[in-house]
């Protein structure tokens, strides 16, 4: 495997700067597996810690906040010394271990020499006691699932990610390369971007071991409800987990607490929303009523649509069988185009640190994503189908006049005017391909 955020950690352990890191990402999507590999290759030793399987280990936090005594201590555990720069120490699910949390600001403030790097729950470490958070004293990295370029690199498809890599113009993309990468993408909506499913895919071509894994991601997620949440939102979070692929399904995806069970109120089932959100399993998309700065003072609180955190398994919850894989593009315009729209999310929220929204004007109009690039709202559009016009995306044009229009569609990579037309399987390098259409302005 190899993760774009390789790149990200090895930028961290270079910084004069450098604060105890703490990698964010949703259970499963590859945290523990990233940071060994990472002090396999960078550094000589690494001392590796679990919370969860080890809970000796709370003790040596809990009876002194003396670094080089917890150091010393944590040396006699992995039977090697703990080195200065040599070592990378890994705290691992270190959401269970609140004093552990804490000790990061000591690390901080008192041995910044040393290397330390956590993985954890993102819920986990949301929920811990604000007296253990050692805030303004660590580092967040987030892990997202793989992108469709890790996809293709764990098919050791380098030579289709040379050539993305290498196009410098808006001009459209010879068929040799477009069909392979076309084929690619459709197997990618089965496997999504949970490592182990496309490791599976990629060591076994076994469409039936995809299905597993993913069945069992899903259910070790439905298992964190019961151990996690509050009593009293255990059964609420099934019900709005397991109604998300028929709300994406509706003409108008917008959330609807009705489409959850029937006369229910919106306060009801708002805190088990949230813990969701929370968790990092789903994404809340809000309306936004302008494409304006500050993008969050114009979201209308009461619109929003609601994304799972990876295509994949939207994929699996929705029950849709990989057979879809052979039927020409169905799989991108399955329930109304709601596996395009959600890979496409993935490949906003893994480059732009503003959560997209959408745009609609009353009911005549709407536009899938806004995103922000700088000081400048750039709508988004998303075709599923061989129909790429949109009266919606020509109104918002007319309205707004934005200086960059973004389509993805299955359609080549062409220019006209403001409108970059994308092939989905470059959403990846969009921001590559913005800054190729404003420099040929």
């Amino acid at each position: 495997m190899r993760r774009i955020v390789i790149d990200k950690l090895t930028s961290w352990k270079k910084s004069a700067e450098r604060k105890p890191l703490i990698l964010k990402g949703v259970r499963q999507v590859g945290k523990t597996w990233l940071l060994k590999e990472f002090g396999k290759k960078y550094y000589e030793n690494t001392a590796y810690f679990n919370f969860d399987e080890q809970s000796e280990l709370k003790q040596y936090f809990e009876t002194t906040k003396d670094v080089q005594r917890i150091i010393q201590n944590l040396a006699l555990i992995s039977g090697a010394p703990i080195l200065q720069e040599k070592t990378l120490v890994i705290f691992d699910e270190i959401q269970e271990c609140n004093a552990a949390l804490n000790a990061l600001k000591y690390f901080y403030e008192t041995a910044p020499e040393y290397h330390i790097a956590c993985a954890g729950s993102l819920l986990g470490i949301r929920v811990s006691k604000p007296a253990s958070f050692p805030v303004g004293k660590v580092e967040f990295l987030p892990v997202h699932p793989m992108t469709f370029t890790e996809f293709l690199w764990a098919l050791k498809e380098e030579k289709l990610v040379q050539y993305i890599d290498n196009i410098d113009c808006l001009d459209s993309i010879p068929d040799i390369f477009f069909n392979q990468l076309y084929e690619k993408l459709k197997m990618y909506f089965i496997t999504g971007g949970m490592p182990e499913s496309v490791r599976v895919w990629a060591e076994e071509n076994d469409v039936g071991r995809v299905q597993k894994v993913l069945g069992d991601i899903l259910n070790a997620y439905e298992l964190d409800f019961s151990k996690h949440a509050q009593i009293k939102d255990i059964a609420k979070l099934g019900l709005i987990w397991s109604s998300i692929p028929s709300q994406l399904s509706k003409e108008n995806k917008k959330f609807m607490y009705r489409s959850v069970k029937e006369g229910v109120r919106a306060r009801e089932y708002e805190d088990a929303l949230v813990w969701l959100c929370n968790a990092g399993l789903a994404y809340k998309i809000y309306r936004n009523t302008k494409p304006s700065l500050p993008v969050p003072a114009y979201d209308d609180p009461g619109a929003f649509k609601l994304y799972v955190v990876d295509v994949g398994l939207l994929r699996r919850l929705a029950f849709l069988d990989p057979v879809s894989f052979n039927e020409g593009n169905r799989l991108f315009s399955e329930f109304k185009g709601a596996l395009s729209e959600n890979y496409i999310l993935q490949s906003l929220t893994a480059q732009y640190e503003c959560l997209p929204r959408y745009w609609s004007s009353g009911a005549t109009a709407e536009v899938d994503f806004t995103i922000q690039r700088g000081n400048d709202i750039l709508p988004i559009e998303v075709k599923s189908d061989e129909n790429v016009r949109g009266k919606s995306f020509a109104l918002y044009n007319q309205k707004y006049a934005p200086s960059i229009r973004v389509r993805f569609s299955l359609k080549n990579l062409k220019k006209d005017n403001n409108l970059i037309n994308i092939p989905m399987f470059l959403a990846d390098h969009l921001d590559k391909f913005i800054g190729l259409a404003v420099k040929e302005k």
